[in-house]
């Protein structure tokens, strides 16, 4: 499982036009989700995101996690995380999880990150066509894979 998480002024999400999920200050998370998940992935990923200190303290020093600071989090399915580009020019995406196998787990990590962190979670359509509007912060970006912590 992979994680893109932007500290952002603002973050929203539109379907068709309409907006489906909105933050103030807080964190753009999107969430890929590959072949070989486990709830043990889901688990790392959750604890890690909560506590992790990208907000900056009173000194303007990194130090403050999402929960610090009151801010809340936008999560977007985004499958495209799982591209493998090694061959030609058009991106395969066999090492995303089908659906089938998504769905569940999407909606588990969206279950324990609610259970996990007091600010509001938002989120946008698993599967739809959507259009995600931001202001990163910093610039601040962080990568984490499940399967590769140390990435």
């Amino acid at each position: 499982m992979r994680l893109v998480i932007q500290r952002v002024r603002y973050a929203s999400v539109k379907v068709d036009s309409r907006v489906v999920g909105a933050i103030e200050k807080g964190l753009l998370v999107l969430l890929g989700i590959g072949q070989e998940e486990t709830e043990q992935d889901i688990d790392w990923l959750v604890k890690k995101l909560v506590q992790l200190r990208i907000f900056n303290d009173a000194e303007g020093k990194m130090n403050l996690s999402i929960q610090e600071v009151g801010g809340d989090i936008l999560v977007v399915s985004q499958f495209t995380l799982y591209a493998d580009c090694k061959k030609g020019n058009r991106p395969s995406f066999t090492r995303s999880a089908a659906p089938a196998v998504a769905i569940p787990l999407y909606h588990q990590f969206l279950q324990k990150l609610r259970s996990n962190f007091s600010g509001k979670v938002e989120t946008g359509e698993f599967g739809a066509m959507m259009q995600v509007e931001l202001l990163n912060d910093g610039p601040v970006t962080i990568i984490l894979d499940s399967k590769n912590p140390q990435f």
